[in-house]
């Protein structure tokens, strides 16, 4: 939704519009606090409109909620533009194109129209645009003409009002589907679910590995004299593992952790580190533990995680919306 998308595969094609980052997460997140019961009218108060980074305007409603309810409609866009005066003429000033069109064939697509004589009250044209200012296209309207007419036949006649055909086919589980903006949303909801899930039995599996040493470490640390005693008497260093395994009841991987302590791990400092260390694993083994086995505390972390998204990278809106065409 955020990046859009566009594709043709065999017999399908999709072809998405871009989306608002902050409107689509506040939508992801209310879905999360109706525990999915919320409706699509529902999201749609949170996710408006398409948002295409070339600004521009959304003109009229009804596709939207076509596309938003079906997964299927047609986006009409608008570029802005204004009519301004100059002495005892008229300018119009366009600021903004419609996405995915190319400003350089917008520009000879009016001057071809002037030139064939099908659209009049035009004396010039003009690409003032520049990468600090942004689009900036002058057309000049003639002095006996109406610049409203003109840019009413504008928007008929040429690219400055195109449409964007929504087709929201995905992949779901392997298998093509048209979907609905509430369709959208729970199907990222859950991939979100089985990502943490995932993530967390793998920092837990890491936890509990560091932990196991750490129980080793300490019951050396708190019989040091014994362990250097037996190791000493040790003859290579398998011997001294197996004698260790023996002695405290240890398992091969803390044996060897022991064997290869280094010496300034004996200081008094080093020893309450590894307990603190110890302790701090305990806590981080119960909440991934908490996590795998609340439902409601996943998805708190799916949503604290897309809360931080959204304060990090979100930003206000691009396109405007029109909502009655009319």
């Amino acid at each position: 939704l955020v990046n859009g998308a566009s594709g043709i595969a065999v017999g399908m094609a999709t072809n998405m519009p871009t989306h608002n980052l902050s409107e689509v997460l506040d939508g992801c997140i209310a879905y999360i606090d109706s525990k999915g019961e919320i409706d699509i009218d529902g999201l749609m108060e949170f996710i408006k409109a398409p948002d295409f980074p070339t600004g521009a305007m959304i003109y009229g409603y009804a596709g939207v909620k076509s596309a938003y309810e079906t997964g299927r409609g047609r986006v009409v866009l608008r570029g802005k533009a204004e009519i301004e005066q100059d002495g005892n003429h008229e300018k119009i000033i366009i600021t903004e194109i419609p996405y995915q069109v190319i400003k350089s064939d917008l520009i000879k697509n009016i001057a071809d129209l002037v030139n064939e004589k099908r659209l009049d009250g035009i004396s010039n044209i003009n690409d003032e645009s520049s990468s600090r200012e942004g689009v900036r296209v002058v057309v000049d309207v003639k002095r006996d003409a109406n610049a409203n007419v003109v840019l009413n036949k504008l928007y008929k006649m040429t690219a400055l009002q195109s449409s964007f055909s929504v087709n929201n086919i995905a992949l779901v589980n392997g298998r093509p589907k048209l979907l609905n903006l509430k369709d959208l949303v729970k199907s990222f909801v859950d991939h979100r679910h089985e990502v943490v899930i995932r993530r967390t039995r793998y920092e837990l599996k890491k936890a509990e590995e560091r932990a196991h040493i750490l129980e080793g470490l300490i019951i050396a640390s708190d019989n040091i004299d014994e362990v250097i005693a037996i190791i000493k008497a040790s003859k290579n260093p398998q011997d001294a593992i197996t004698r260790l395994m023996e002695r405290f009841s240890l398992s091969d991987i803390q044996a060897r952790a022991i064997v290869e302590m280094r010496l300034r791990q004996l200081t008094g400092l080093e020893q309450s580190k590894l307990r603190a260390e110890y302790e701090e694993i305990e806590k981080l083994i119960a909440r991934l533990n908490d996590i795998l086995n609340n439902d409601d505390l996943c998805m708190q972390v799916i949503k604290d995680e897309l809360l931080e998204i959204k304060n990090k990278y979100g930003d206000p809106r691009k396109t405007e919306i029109i909502y009655a065409s009319e």
